[in-house]
């Protein structure tokens, strides 16, 4: 069993909830259990589907969960840019949260090509 406590990955996936909740204040009061309850949702799974993951006893399943946070990921990205595009938050208070996600898409794609490749 791995230590998801310890893991970079897991750590920056912390950052972008953190992140995401501050964003989500940013969003119009009746987006509360549209778009800002399925944002917060999509990114509590990113480092909640690694954690889980850490606790399965194959690489195969680990890789697994990792794929549905990738998933998570994507789908935080996708709404941020709805956000963008619904002109709800303006896109210069997006540029650190986009960079927290590419390096944290980064760093999943390469934890999964070393399942694979092992």
């Amino acid at each position: 069993m791995r230590n998801f406590r310890t893991l970079e990955i897991w750590k920056n996936g912390i950052e972008v909830v953190k992140q995401v909740y501050v964003l989500s204040q940013e969003l119009p009061s009746e987006e509360k259990f549209g778009l800002r309850s399925q944002i917060t949702r999509a990114a509590v799974s990113i480092p909640s589907n690694i954690a889980e993951g850490c606790s399965r006893n194959s690489d195969k399943e680990f890789k697994r969960f990792l794929e549905i946070a990738m998933g998570s990921l994507f789908e935080v990205e996708t709404q941020l840019i709805i956000s963008k595009e619904l002109e709800f938050i303006p896109e210069e208070n997006l540029k650190v949260i986009f960079e927290l996600i590419h390096k944290e898409a980064r760093m999943i794609n390469s934890l999964i090509s070393k399942i694979k490749n092992s």
